[in-house]
């Protein structure tokens, strides 16, 4: 890990490579593709590295944060449905020593009474969402200026 450049790792979850196409009032028109261009742009202007990586398996997501420490110094994650009750996906943010945000693109709390309940919330220093891509962009803002 460069030590005098921050590194972070952005997480997108299960379904999350459907942006763009998938119930666009709810998540928006930008594609994954684009929403990552953007984020990438934003590090660039903080001057910071970003990896964005996507998806669908669970086991793929724990696999990058247990390969996180000593690489990056901050994890954004959105988990998308895993949020719910995804325990290992938990678990592997819990077992790691790095600060973590859980991003969502919508209100999860102005939808289905399922998507209210986060298991991941507990074990992140912070959680937003419901400002579609700024969620994203509040998170990379917000982990580049902790001090741990």
């Amino acid at each position: 890990m460069d030590r005098h450049r921050k590194s972070f790792l952005v997480l997108h979850g299960p379904n999350l490579n459907l942006l763009g196409s998938r119930e666009v009032g709810i998540y928006g028109s930008l594609s994954l593709a684009e929403l990552n261009n953007l984020l990438l742009g934003e590090a660039e202007k903080l001057g910071v590295k970003l990896d964005c990586y996507q998806s669908n398996s669970e086991g793929d997501l724990i696999d990058q944060i247990h390969d996180a420490p000593g690489k990056y110094h901050g994890i954004i994650i959105n988990p998308g449905a895993f949020t719910h009750y995804s325990i290992a996906l938990r678990d592997a943010l819990a077992g790691v020593n790095i600060p973590a945000v859980e991003v969502h693109l919508s209100n999860i709390y102005a939808r289905e009474e399922f998507r209210r309940h986060s298991v991941i919330a507990p074990v992140v220093r912070g959680q937003i969402s419901g400002f579609g891509p700024w969620s994203y962009f509040l998170a990379l803002r917000v982990l580049n200026d902790l001090d741990d």
